[in-house]
């Protein structure tokens, strides 16, 4: 299940913080902040998706994900290689590596990344 970019931003407030309530949430946000109905229309969609619950303390409302971020990005990056790359690796590579200017420092760090993953595969 994928999140709308509104939810992704709502989502990385929540990542960031752990938990919240509603008044830490809008605060978060930048200018001009949302509704605060607006924020909570988006935090009834990620429940119902199973992203987000809450504590309920009297009359208000702690939020904290369900999903870590690594788990939900993960998903999406190999969603992204099997719709755009064919379901492959190296094509994703390919293009990465060729299309987003990377220096020859981070070159050499990903090419270290791989690397080492090589060494654990052999192992």
């Amino acid at each position: 299940m994928q999140l709308s970019n509104s939810e992704e931003q709502l989502m990385e407030i929540l990542w960031k913080k752990g938990k919240a309530f509603m008044k830490d949430l809008v605060a978060a946000y930048p200018e001009p902040k949302p509704a605060t109905t607006t924020i909570a229309t988006l935090l009834k969609r990620m429940r119902d998706k199973n992203f987000v619950d809450y504590v309920q303390y009297g009359r208000s409302r702690e939020y904290f994900p369900l999903v870590k971020k690594k788990d939900y990005f993960s998903k999406q990056v190999n969603g992204m290689i099997r719709n755009f790359f064919n379901d492959s690796a190296s094509q994703f590579a390919s293009f990465f590596t060729k299309e987003t200017n990377l220096s020859q420092d981070e070159l050499e760090d990903l090419r270290q990344l791989i690397d080492e993953q090589i060494k654990k595969k052999k192992t």
